[in-house]
């Protein structure tokens, strides 16, 4: 523990003699939505913190809902007095913010390795996740992937307008898939790359996708797990900061266009036993199709995970690579799981269904459980794509349906916890039940 405070009050005092004029630090973890949650702290203050003094926030606060509301949630929010829960610092995360327009430091928080963690807070259940497949000799490889658009800053009556080209203002005229319009936009993505990489996170390829100021940013591989979903969670937060300092708004909504492509979250993950040897390459990849058919076997229920809100939902089925039932298949962008081409040293499955805006520690916990139940199983998977293109098994496509099917789920229960899935699930029901109590103006022109 010494050494742990001794580690973390010299990454302090280094930041503070590197960036002598950061005043403040927002400590920020993420809530089950998916956005940051915090306080903003003296950096004199986050010295004492980091050298043992009690770092403490509501712990409800990872229960808000999309809009920053509380639900009821059993006796969370309004019959449990709205405790306070221990937070601790997570080291590394350290880093300056450029984004805004003062001097600015920025540090995750988490309740993982606490004391009395927080069984619903995201973090802490990948963590679990994460510390069980150590003990089974699993070591999961990550690489997050990530799609976004670009908006104009300025919204045309509460509807977001394409970011305008530097060349043209019709988003006709951006060509979609072509490093030209990496060129055009070339100043706003060198800020986003830089600035993420001033994170610590590892950026490699950018790509220009099929959407008018729609893009594509990956991540390196990643050995430690919770350090890749912590790169995505963070990358969320500088771009859409970078984009309103350059005139843009960065937005990872799933379906932001009807006819145009929705935003995913594409995950790679290989497994590696403590020797180094890939587990899924073994045997001629008889565990790869285990593993495969785990996913295929839980995605149906983990649907609230991977499309949390009303709009992710529209993005399945939409006119480019979103399926619409759980299926698999070698080197093909229509299945939910995707065998990329590779040595089988890299061998990895591509898990290609979560919306851009889901949570990255839950979705990667939902996809390790995925491959977890398979390897335990042993079962067979259905037939890939590749050999049937009409494979694959039905998934809901609404949130109650979703939710529903999550909520009683043995394996989810068990792995991601039963006091989580409760608590997520009513979360997601409160939220999609808020959203529909207002009456679009559609409405009235179909009904009145």
């Amino acid at each position: 523990m010494k050494s742990h405070a001794t580690t973390l009050l010299a990454e302090v005092r280094t930041f503070r003699q590197n960036h002598p004029d950061v005043r403040y630090v927002d400590l920020i973890a993420l809530d089950i939505p998916g956005h940051f949650y915090g306080k903003r702290y003296p950096i004199e203050m986050l010295e004492k913190v980091a050298a043992g003094s009690p770092l403490k926030l509501p712990q409800n606060a990872v229960l808000l809902g999309a809009q920053g509301g509380l639900f009821k949630i059993g006796d969370y929010c309004f019959n449990d007095g709205d405790p306070d829960a221990n937070r601790r610092l997570v080291p590394g995360t350290l880093k300056p913010v450029s984004w805004e327009s003062q001097p600015l430091g920025q540090m995750l928080i988490t309740s993982d390795g606490t004391e009395a963690p927080i069984e619903f807070e995201p973090r802490e259940v990948l963590a679990k996740v994460l510390e069980r497949l150590q003990h089974k000799g699993i070591h999961p490889v990550v690489a997050f992937e990530l799609e976004f658009y670009l908006f104009d800053k300025k919204l045309d009556n509460g509807l977001p307008q394409c970011a305008r080209d530097p060349l043209s203002d019709d988003p006709d005229d951006q060509p979609n898939l072509h490093i030209e319009r990496l060129s055009r936009f070339s100043e706003v993505l060198d800020d986003m790359a830089q600035t993420a990489k001033n994170q610590g996170i590892d950026i490699t390829v950018i790509t220009a996708e099929i959407g008018p100021g729609q893009f594509e940013i990956n991540f390196g591989h990643q050995g430690d797990g919770m350090r890749a979903a912590d790169w995505a969670a963070l990358f969320c937060r500088s771009t859409r900061g970078v984009a309103l300092k350059h005139g843009y708004r960065a937005s990872f909504m799933a379906k932001p266009y009807l006819q145009f492509p929705g935003s995913g979250m594409h995950v790679h993950v290989s497994l590696y036993d403590g020797a180094g040897n890939n587990l899924l390459a073994a045997h001629q990849q008889q565990p790869l199709r285990h593993a495969v058919a785990g996913c295929l076997e839980l995605l149906p229920h983990c649907m609230p995970i991977f499309s949390p809100n009303h709009n992710a939902f529209r993005r399945l089925g939409g006119t480019v690579n979103a399926a619409t039932r759980a299926s698999w298949g070698f080197e093909d962008r229509d299945a939910c799981v995707r065998i990329p081409e590779s040595d089988p040293r890299n061998l990895r499955v591509e898990h290609r269904l979560a919306s851009a805006d889901a949570n990255p520690y839950l979705v990667l916990a939902a996809i390790l459980v995925g491959l977890e139940h398979g390897l335990e199983a042993k079962r067979e998977p259905i037939a890939p794509l590749n050999e049937d293109h009409t494979s694959g098994t039905d998934f809901p496509l609404e949130m109650l349906d979703a939710v529903r099917a999550m909520q009683h789920q043995p394996v989810l229960r068990d792995k991601l916890g039963a006091e989580f899935v409760d608590v997520y699930c009513e979360n997601k029901r409160q939220d999609h039940l808020a959203f529909q109590q207002e009456i679009p103006a559609r409405e009235y022109r179909w009904f009145l």
